[in-house]
């Protein structure tokens, strides 16, 4: 079986905690071996620290992502560092930036500072960091030549930025991550940006909740008690149980809500979409994005480290 390695998820989130412990092992079962569960903010820091304590395939990241920056204590950096330091085995994330319609609504010179913090902080303690970006890319390499290089590397998450910036990106020490964000991209824009992303740079991951591949239907995993999937279209737990009196437009995902949670097992699409427009097979994107990924998350203390 094809080891796959979810770089970029939120098992933790509160919209599918509860369901945690079988998406796991569902995912397991299907070849995804491990799993990058970034928190987002102070709230759930302790959660991202359970979940990485409770089971040895998920790597815990701790992180202030821009959209909760007006919501930090005064104390927050302190907690963050001390969730660290506490933590040999954490990544620092999700952080960020972001001018997108969620964004735009946070001050901007606010996100820089708080992003700047983390950063210094993820090169200090030579942890690789997992940044989120959205219509802010310019401002990002900005930053991130002006900091850099990161001898740590660093995650660019559902990258969808322009292919023109990927070797400037790259030579900092970046790794681009694609989720099922990108098939919302135009086909030709994502196989031409792909193509420029050096080999040993590339990452596959879910984001779930979120960003759920728009996949024919029958080839996904949706989650059990997600209240935005049709009763008729529910599951046993798993593989999406899809009726042939559908019609072909209904069996696209594309046409479920746009709330519809995403599952870790899902990877498997992600895969199949990146390695077609890279003329590449499943089986070799899968190994070339497994070693990449075990070997940004090789840092000292890392559970990748200790087990390999």
């Amino acid at each position: 079986m094809m080891k796959l390695f979810d770089a970029h998820c939120h098992l933790q989130d509160p919209r599918i905690i509860s369901k945690a412990p079988q998406l796991i092992a569902t995912a397991l079962d299907t070849g995804v071996v491990r799993f990058a569960v970034n928190g987002v903010s102070e709230k759930d820091w302790h959660l991202v620290k359970q979940m990485g304590e409770n089971y040895p395939s998920v790597i815990p990241c701790f992180g202030l992502h821009p959209w909760f920056v007006a919501e930090r204590t005064p104390n927050w950096f302190n907690t963050l560092k001390e969730c660290l330091e506490s933590t040999p085995s954490a990544a620092v994330g999700e952080i960020g930036l972001d001018k997108g319609s969620h964004g735009k609504q946070i001050d901007f010179a606010v996100q820089i500072e708080v992003f700047r913090q983390q950063l210094e902080l993820a090169k200090e303690l030579k942890r690789p960091a997992s940044i989120h970006c959205v219509r802010a890319f310019g401002d990002l390499l900005q930053i991130m030549k002006s900091m850099g290089p990161f001898p740590a590397g660093f995650i660019l998450h559902s990258y969808l930025g322009s292919g023109e910036m990927v070797p400037e990106f790259a030579k900092l020490g970046a790794y681009f991550s694609f989720s099922g964000f990108l098939m919302s991209l135009e086909a030709r824009k994502a196989k031409k940006m792909l193509k420029t992303v050096p080999s040993e740079r590339i990452l596959l991951e879910t984001d779930a909740p979120d960003a759920l591949p728009k996949s024919e239907l029958g080839s996904l995993f949706l989650i059990d008690g997600d209240p935005s999937i049709p009763e008729e279209l529910q599951g046993q737990g798993g593989k999406l149980s899809t009726s042939s009196d559908l019609t072909r437009d209904e069996k696209d995902a594309s046409t479920l809500p746009k709330e519809t949670f995403n599952h870790p097992a899902n990877i498997q699409n992600v895969l199949s979409y990146v390695a077609s427009f890279l003329d590449m097979t499943k089986e070799e994107l899968a190994e070339i994005s497994y070693k990449n990924a075990v070997h940004l998350f090789s840092y000292d203390g890392s559970k990748v480290l200790q087990e390999n």
